[in-house]
């Protein structure tokens, strides 16, 4: 007989005595099935739990041979219990033993069991364990049964907060310490305490009492919710926001949907309240889109999990988010993804480190958290939701590890670590105002990358020689506007001032790919880091290109201004560039009587197409820049975004040293200037080769100027270069390994 709507309120207040109740947690647990088995009308109940081997372990039953309890196990897709767990879905089936995933053991002796409905056990989107109900009729159960069953695994999952066998939230055994392997995307150590980026709100009242309370207290929550996002749609900066209104449109449309409210209100009216209904909602939605392919699915399921946590937010009174909060004085920040703007929502003086679940090494993100000197690790799996705000945890980036709930062993072992790390920092420090002067004499210019004030004030704490690349579209970035053309030159004239009469070279807007303007209109592409971005959009847009030189020239005017066009692949891009610039200068000179002191242009280096044009392009610029991250990702095909494949090739190969050593050998014949620029050549064995190959300059991070500066005072240029040459005509070979052994050989301090 099919269980009533009033029966789920009744079963779960009966679930939440026993659960409360003194006793043994195994005896508990087998009422609890007993209870649930009664309720339905069932022959059987078992609830099976996932351990941390990825086993679901029999744990309890009422029907099946008791013997079997913690002896049968299933793999995750093994059996009708296993796929309920792979898929995260409920199975109802009249027939079970005819379906092709029945997986028979004979030790639970549930052969006169024809029909089987089992639902998942799921805690944060994630599957802890199956619930099953079996009867000898062949029939399939009706749709209220199933709801009745999900509504007592969400009251089940507080039993089972984790895949690690542990019955009860409180047993102790979360506190286990854990180490999450990933990517370290930034060197350094960082020991703190969690603050989540997007905290979830922990449901804790489950059961209702009154249900048509319930409803109006979630209709209430949900017209806050829908007048929130009208007025965030009234508000002056997204009001004309192209892309950005477009964004929060769809959002309207999602916090209007009836159906999904609809969902809501059915939840409710099995007996859980608002907040657990919400809850259960988006437990759903998630399971059936984590994993989607689809940019546009996994897009809408961020929408919905982002509306639900606002819900609850609404629901317990909790407004206010991460960034907004008080942070502790040692925060580590734990997200799945996070923009490089984001990031710089954060009190910097209170951040120690940063982990995320998605991210690789050319991220902005990542080069952001360079910056600032963040230890950052990345693809770290499944933490974000294991995590609480205030758990102790460390991030070792020079490892790619996290240590969560460290044992205080590991503190210690940790902490002889940092003061060996600080003891290596003042080897540095002595080494700062000295210049990068090779032991025969020559000197490497060591540049700063940058893209912050606070980048500019580590010059004198770096020792660097100037800034090679100012990245200008941070300040686009982490703006709710596009900034005005005072605000634009005010930032400028700060940056020159700050470097106190060095060189800065200011690349000019760098945007798209990863790099996305909330208030500009960007068409979705299918290969956004080889599309309309850069010097594309400038040339396209060349009102936006004009706006910035204008503001530049102003900043620069009555000194030395350098700039740099990004992603050039042609000649006549360039000079079409350089002709729109001139043009700024001449209306300058002609409205205001200013000029600069000196303008340099010059282009980066990006896209390999430009290689085979140098003979023409040299001529025509003042200085080049070799922007290593996106000419290896475009000479190799490799999406540096993507941690499949953006680790997958080496910067330390023939391929790409032959590629250097050509670029170089060109510029020397026109007499032209050239740098390398990027993340990688920050790494001292990797700046070690390139100084083999005969540069003389690097733009690199602030945390990599001291080690190269240390490695290049340790040089005799003339004996590497040498060996680097030999390196080059040899066949076959680890590169990285074969300079690693010239560094040994020749004393170079790597």
């Amino acid at each position: 007989m099919p269980i009533t709507l009033e029966g789920p309120r009744v079963l779960l207040r009966r679930l939440r005595e026993l659960m409360a109740s003194v006793g043994e947690r195994q005896q508990r647990l087998d009422q609890i099935v007993q209870v649930i088995a009664t309720s339905m009308d069932a022959a059987v109940c078992s609830v099976y739990i996932l351990q941390a081997d990825d086993l679901l372990e029999l744990y309890a039953t009422e029907g099946l041979n008791p013997e079997s309890v913690h002896k049968t196990t299933l793999r995750i897709g093994e059996g009708l219990v296993g796929d309920i767990a792979q898929h995260a879905r409920p199975l109802n089936l009249a027939d079970a033993p005819v379906h092709p995933r029945f997986a028979y053991r004979p030790e639970t002796g549930e052969d006169p069991y024809l029909s089987f409905v089992g639902v998942p056990i799921l805690r944060g989107g994630r599957v802890t364990g199956v619930l099953v109900v079996q009867n000898a009729t062949r029939r399939s159960f009706v749709d209220v049964e199933v709801e009745a069953l999900q509504t007592v695994a969400m009251v089940l999952s507080e039993m089972f907060p984790a895949p690690d066998g542990s019955l009860e939230a409180n047993s102790g055994k979360e506190n286990i310490p854990r180490v999450f392997s990933g990517n370290g995307l930034t060197e350094g150590l960082a020991l703190g305490h969690v603050v989540r980026h997007e905290p979830m709100v922990e449901v804790t009242k489950l059961i209702a009492e009154d249900a048509e309370e319930e409803i109006r207290r979630i209709d209430q929550a949900v017209y806050e919710l829908r007048r929130n996002v009208d007025d965030l749609l009234l508000t002056d900066d997204v009001s004309h926001a192209g892309d950005h209104l477009d964004v929060l449109e769809t959002y309207r449309m999602f916090a209007n949907d009836r159906g999904w409210l609809t969902r809501i209100h059915d939840a409710i009216r099995t007996g859980l309240t608002a907040e657990a209904a919400v809850d259960r909602v988006i437990n759903n939605i998630r399971v059936r889109l984590t994993g989607q392919r689809d940019l546009y699915l996994r897009e809408r399921l961020n929408d919905f999990e982002d509306l639900s946590n606002r819900l609850l937010r609404i629901l317990t009174g909790r407004a206010v988010l991460a960034s907004e909060d008080k942070l502790p004085r040692d925060a580590i920040l734990v997200a799945r993804t996070m923009g490089p703007a984001e990031l710089l929502d954060y009190d910097q003086k209170k951040l120690r480190g940063l982990v995320l679940e998605e991210g690789a090494m050319g991220a902005h993100v990542a080069i952001v958290a360079r910056a600032l000197n963040i230890p950052l690790v990345a693809n770290v799996r499944d933490l974000v939701g294991f995590a609480r705000d205030g758990d102790e945890i460390i991030v070792d980036a020079d490892k790619g590890e996290v240590h969560f709930k460290p044992s205080p062993e590991v503190v210690e072992a940790f902490s002889d670590r940092v003061r060996l790390r600080a003891r290596r920092l003042k080897q540095y420090a002595r080494i700062r105002n000295l210049q990068a002067i090779t032991r025969d004499g020559f000197k490497v210019t060591l540049n700063l990358n940058a893209g912050l004030i606070v980048d500019v004030d580590n010059l004198d704490l770096s020792g660097a020689d100037n800034i090679g690349l100012f990245r200008t579209e941070l300040q686009f970035m982490v703006s709710a506007h596009l900034p005005k053309l005072a605000e634009q030159k005010e930032f400028y004239k700060n940056v020159l001032d700050a470097a106190k009469g060095r060189k800065v070279v200011f690349r000019t807007l760098d945007i798209g790919g990863d790099k996305v303007l909330p208030y500009m209109r960007v068409r979705e592409e299918e290969n956004p880091a080889m599309g309309w971005r850069a010097i594309r959009i400038g040339l396209d847009r060349p009102g936006l290109l004009r706006y910035q030189l204008r503001a530049l020239l102003a900043a620069a005017a009555d000194t030395d201004l350098y700039v740099m066009f990004p992603l050039v692949s042609t000649v006549d891009e360039f000079r079409k560039a350089k002709e729109i610039l001139f043009l700024e200068n001449a209306r300058m000179e002609r409205l205001d009587g200013k000029r600069t002191k000196g303008l340099k242009i010059g282009t980066m280096l990006e896209v390999p197409a430009l290689i085979w044009q140098l003979d023409e392009l040299l001529p025509d610029v003042d200085f080049l820049s070799v922007g290593t991250n996106d000419l290896l990702q475009f000479l190799y095909a490799s999406d540096r975004g993507n941690a499949r494949v953006g680790e997958r090739y080496a910067f330390l190969s023939r391929p790409v040293l032959k590629i250097l050593a050509e670029i170089n050998k060109k510029c020397k014949e026109y007499k032209v200037p050239v740098s390398l620029c990027g993340e990688v050549v920050g790494n001292p064995l990797a700046a070690m080769a390139v100084i083999g190959l005969g540069y003389d300059e690097v733009s690199i991070p602030t945390s990599s100027i001291g080690p190269v500066k240390r490695m290049v005072r340790s040089v005799n240029r003339p004996r590497l270069q040498e060996a680097v040459q030999k390196l080059m005509l040899e066949q076959g070979g680890d590169i990285e390994v074969r300079l690693r052994e010239i560094a040994d050989r020749q004393g170079i301090k790597l």
